[in-house]
């Protein structure tokens, strides 16, 4: 069983006023939805279990199921507006195509999700009433005592009623009846939003752990999965790339080294005048060996990423071009202190010099720009070309290198690259 989101989560926050009448529908709403789901649940709980020793126990125990599946579903479309996040309906386990019709019937008892909302629909009726007496309490002291002061003076007060401002020794005026009822209203009124704002939260988060929590979990669990996978693709590709690169330059270039040092030690004796050629040669072999292997060492780990940063890193890049590159950085991260977490810096680096490797070879592009944003807990790389298209995240291409380096960060990779161009690759990773 896991999770399926089904929305995405808000991206801002709703005002006080308007969190304030979500969460008070949420709540008012919430006990008659829980007074049904309770009464429903436990009648049919209560057959089921009592008639289980009869044949049409188990069925009416199985309706209770889907009847608690139904009131979870409804539970889950509400809670959204309260927690602030995309809604989350757990997959319960399906029969399978072959399976009969009491097999069918039968299903929701082998489901743990199933009694999980069988017992959110009958408990949640006690957290319901709390946060619903609470609620409907401080909307009523709310309005009508902070707006005591305008229909205060005409009530009737007969001397042979005591009023809390007599109570307290506050006096028996109407002035002070009115300015202390007003006052209590006002407190009523100031603490409406924290105190309804709470009531929503303990009913969401009591809905929460039970509907969806175990879900969540799991989920959680397929996308750490998930990213080890990516992880563990992305070492292995970069690997294989590595030990290719090293095979078809550096190595063969030694070789070749190895080739000139021996006929120079030939040449030695029988002709020294081409001694001085040979180990020309080699010096050429050994300055290109080392270049190549500088090459390959800022693959693995750039130096100026390490010493420097993205941005220092991301304008020796684009300095090194073959295409005309337009870079845009955030500002904040080349401000003191802007820094990020190793991972997230290679991460990004690496995307950047991946499609920058691909728009050189594969793409025909004329210009190239590159931009980096920050956001309080998202980066954003965008690379994009005016070549003419066609890059997909299919195996076997460059691409799925950083589609994997990015997953394996917790990230995601979006690449639009229609026939004709342009081409554009994006990569949002969490901070």
């Amino acid at each position: 069983m896991t999770a399926t989101p089904l929305a995405e989560p808000t991206a801002t926050s709703p005002s006080v006023p308007r969190q304030l009448l979500r969460d008070s529908g949420y709540l008012l709403l919430g006990f008659p939805l829980a007074l049904a789901s309770f009464v429903v649940l436990l009648v049919g709980l209560a057959l089921g279990v009592g008639l289980v020793v009869t044949v049409i126990g188990l069925p009416v125990l199985a309706g209770a199921l889907y009847a608690a599946r139904g009131f979870a579903d409804i539970e889950r479309l509400r809670l959204p507006a309260v927690l602030r996040q995309g809604r989350i309906r757990p997959d319960y386990r399906r029969p399978e195509p072959e399976a009969g019709i009491w097999r069918r019937i039968f299903m929701p008892m082998r489901d743990a999700q199933s009694w999980l909302d069988l017992a959110h629909g009958i408990l949640k009726l006690i957290v319901a009433i709390i946060t619903f007496v609470v609620t409907v309490t401080w909307w009523a002291g709310a309005l009508l005592g902070s707006l005591y002061w305008v229909y205060g003076w005409a009530l009737p007060n007969p001397p042979e009623n005591k009023d809390l401002n007599e109570l307290i020794g506050l006096g028996d005026s109407t002035g002070v009846r009115v300015g202390l009822y007003t006052a209590i209203g006002l407190f009523f009124l100031l603490t409406l939003p924290i105190v309804v704002r709470g009531c929503a939260l303990l009913q969401a988060g009591f809905a929460r752990a039970l509907l969806t929590g175990v879900a969540e979990m799991r989920n959680r669990i397929v996308v750490l999965e998930d990213q080890k996978r990516a992880a563990v693709s992305a070492e292995a590709t970069a690997l294989r790339r590595l030990e290719r690169d090293i095979h078809d330059g550096p190595q063969q270039r030694l070789v070749r080294l190895a080739l000139d040092l021996s006929r120079a030690r030939q040449q030695l004796a029988n002709d020294p005048d081409a001694v001085g050629r040979t180990l020309d040669e080699a010096v050429t072999q050994t300055r290109d060996t080392l270049a190549e292997l500088r090459a390959l060492s800022r693959g693995i780990a750039p130096p100026i990423l390490v010493d420097r940063g993205l941005p220092s890193a991301l304008a020796a890049l684009a300095g090194r071009g073959l295409v005309p590159i337009e870079l845009r950085i955030d500002p904040r991260l080349e401000a003191p202190g802007g820094r990020l977490e190793p991972t997230v810096e290679s991460t990004a680096y690496f995307v950047v010099a991946e499609a920058l490797t691909n728009v050189a070879k594969h793409s025909g592009a004329t210009t190239c720009e590159v931009a980096v944003t920050r956001t309080d807990d998202r980066l954003v790389v965008e690379v994009s070309d005016d070549g003419h298209g066609g890059a997909h995240l299919a195996k076997g291409h460059g691409l799925v290198g950083i589609a994997d380096r990015v997953r394996a960060a917790g990230g995601r990779l979006d690449v639009v690259s229609p026939v004709g161009g342009p081409t554009g690759i994006r990569a949002d990773l969490p901070l």
